[in-house]
């Protein structure tokens, strides 16, 4: 079998099964546990998440917050519609960012584009595959303008949901700056947390990765090496680090709450197996034949057909107990994408 073909992660879905609210509450969610050894399923809750942790373990958390990210305007002059989502900022002032334009063929570079408050911000030079670089005028400050005027980006499968903007939110997100959620860490409620800590000894770190087109979009190529990964910004503390390298000595598992966590932490190490610290950007495409070298257990949510995240999870739990996973949650009516079921392959 050639695992690098694109149209082995591809799935059938019944369109029931596509989530369009979260479980309520978040930690009521099922949740499907894969052991990489031996490929045996045991099907839980969320809520039940201590029972298949350690004391010692350590729970890695991206603690990136979801800002208003799409933005909605005329051009001008002409009036013609646009809307705007922003991927990811470009200075530490928020005012450059890579976007995505609609409707991007009647949008050419050096196009203003007036937003529902009068803003006036310019869609400039072409990227890649739609991505444009958008500007705001000097001395805006761009985050509260975005509060005011923003939406929220779920994702374009979600076409029914009543939930409010906050469920599309982690407990713990501070730093601004995704387009999107880290999705498998919505299951997580500060008490369960909590609990995890003081009655399981699981410890927590933090992490940022600002979650943009590289995670969501999809692989269009036959050959997955062919797809190439947007960048996206991560930061790994030196603190977070640290308890991760004493985790590992004192032999305890570090365990990746989501893809967005496992990238920026494989993204920071070393061939050698040492893990720096710091801030970068990173194009690390994680698919099968990659050998991870921080994380020992990878809780995820069930992902798209043919998506770089379907691919990355093949490389952690296996390609065929990955998939005979994916069958089993389908034939008992798990819930799938960004609001659905969660699982913890360990």
């Amino acid at each position: 079998m050639n695992l690098f073909e694109t149209d082995l992660y591809d799935y059938s879905l019944p369109e029931e099964l596509i989530a369009q609210n979260p479980a309520d509450p978040r930690d009521s969610s099922r949740l499907l546990v894969l052991s990489r050894q031996g490929g045996g399923i045991t099907h839980s809750v969320f809520s039940s998440l201590g029972e298949f942790l350690k004391e010692g373990d350590l729970l890695v958390l991206n603690d990136t917050r979801v800002i208003p990210a799409r933005l909605f305007g005329r051009k001008v002059p002409g009036g013609g519609r646009a809307e705007i989502l922003l991927l990811k900022a470009l200075d530490s002032g928020f005012s450059k960012w890579e976007a995505l334009v609609r409707p991007g063929r009647k949008i050419p570079p050096g196009t203003r584009i007036s937003l529902e408050d009068g803003t006036e911000v310019l869609a400039g030079r072409r990227l890649d595959e739609g991505v444009r670089v958008v500007s705001f005028p000097a001395g805006i400050d761009v985050l509260p303008l975005l509060e005011r005027i923003g939406e929220t980006p779920l994702p374009p499968y979600i076409t029914r949901s009543s939930a409010p903007g906050s469920s599309y939110q982690t407990v713990f997100a501070k730093n601004d700056g995704s387009s999107a959620a880290p999705t498998a860490s919505l299951h997580f409620t500060e008490s369960l947390l909590e609990r995890l800590q003081t009655e399981r000894g699981v410890r927590t770190a933090r992490l940022t990765l600002h979650v943009g087109l590289g995670t969501f979009r999809p692989v269009k190529c036959a050959d997955l090496r062919a797809h190439r990964i947007h960048e996206e910004f991560c930061a790994l503390p030196e603190n977070t680090r640290d308890i991760i390298v004493k985790t590992k000595a004192a032999g305890g598992r570090v365990i990746a709450a989501g893809t967005t966590s496992a990238r920026t932490l494989e993204s920071f190490a070393r061939e050698d197996g040492a893990l720096d610290w710091g801030e970068k950007t990173t194009g690390l495409y994680i698919y099968p034949g990659y050998k991870f070298k921080v994380i020992d257990g990878l809780i995820t949510n069930f992902h798209l057909p043919k998506s770089s995240l379907l691919m990355m999870t093949a490389a952690f739990a296996g390609y065929g107990p990955l998939m005979a996973a994916y069958k089993e949650a389908i034939a008992m009516k798990y819930r799938f994408f960004s609001f659905g079921d969660a699982m913890f392959v360990t």
